[in-house]
């Protein structure tokens, strides 16, 4: 039976994977940030554990009794957990910024960096990275997410090719919107670390506040966390796993306007949808 690490199993994508690879007889070890969340896997037959990205104990801790369970070997990581923290850049604390990266960027790395070596010693691995359109393309207001995510893109697949011959394959999954909590726990950030009464882009505010209030903007593109996980799927399984995997229509347009159109005509574009 094949293992695998998820996080952010609590619920979304990585709980959908969990439920899906556990149907699939993966042995499947899923992780939670709330320790108390550890409930929502109850009525699933994988293995829970309480995981904080931001928290080195719990990721050192979680990963030895992963180990311990499977006698040392590891087929698969999937590292998914995170969350977005909206703001103009201006209006983002360093403290705030180094919150998202210790989240979105740090403790993956940490994390990653525990896998290979078990990985390398049974001789293959899939390490596969939730990533995001966010990842290689700018939007207003998502300075500290869009951040996290194209310095995800960069380790990754400079990881992917340092990995090469090792028969350990680093793929990303690349979602638009996807429909999960991630619209809510990014508006509970804004109102928790943003100071938008004081700011210049006060009007600004207001409008984000109403399309993250309307569950965004974007519902005609939205699909659901299952179509994450046939993604998944293939980066674990097959023969030759792709190093790129986007999932939505706006993440396949928006990758081909990068590539074909002058930077300004771009901005334009991201602008006026933003």
């Amino acid at each position: 039976m094949r293992s695998i690490l998820i996080t952010g199993c609590s619920s979304g994508i990585g709980k959908c994977c969990a439920e899906e690879l556990q149907r699939e007889g993966w042995d499947v070890h899923a992780t939670v940030r709330n320790p108390e969340d550890i409930e929502a896997l109850s009525n699933l037959s994988v293995h829970a554990y309480h995981l904080d990205y931001s928290d080195t104990e719990t990721i050192h801790s979680t990963f030895d009794a992963v180990m311990q369970k499977t006698n040392n070997k590891l087929d698969a990581l999937f590292n998914n957990g995170a969350y977005g923290q909206p703001g103009a850049v201006e209006d983002i604390s360093t403290d705030v910024l180094r919150a998202q990266f210790e989240a979105n960027f740090f403790g993956w790395h940490e994390l990653t960096n525990l896998c290979v070596p078990v990985m390398r010693n049974q001789g293959h691995g899939r390490i596969v990275h939730c990533s995001s359109i966010l990842g290689w393309v700018p939007s207003p207001w998502r300075g500290a997410y869009n951040a996290s995510k194209f310095a995800l893109e960069g380790l990754a697949s400079t990881m992917r090719l340092e990995l090469t011959g090792t028969n350990i394959h680093v793929s990303l999954i690349e979602p638009g919107p996807i429909r999960t909590r991630f619209l809510a726990n990014g508006l509970e950030k804004f109102l928790q670390n943003i100071d938008r009464e004081n700011s210049a882009n006060h009007k600004v505010y207001e409008k984000e506040l109403k399309r993250l209030n309307s569950a965004g903007g974007v519902n005609r593109f939205r699909l659901e966390p299952i179509s994450v996980y046939r993604k998944l799927d293939h980066a674990l399984n097959a023969k030759s796993p792709k190093a790129h995997y986007p999932v939505t229509v706006p993440t396949h347009v928006s990758g081909f306007l990068r590539r074909v159109l002058p930077t300004k005509v771009f901005d334009k574009i991201i602008l006026k949808g933003s």
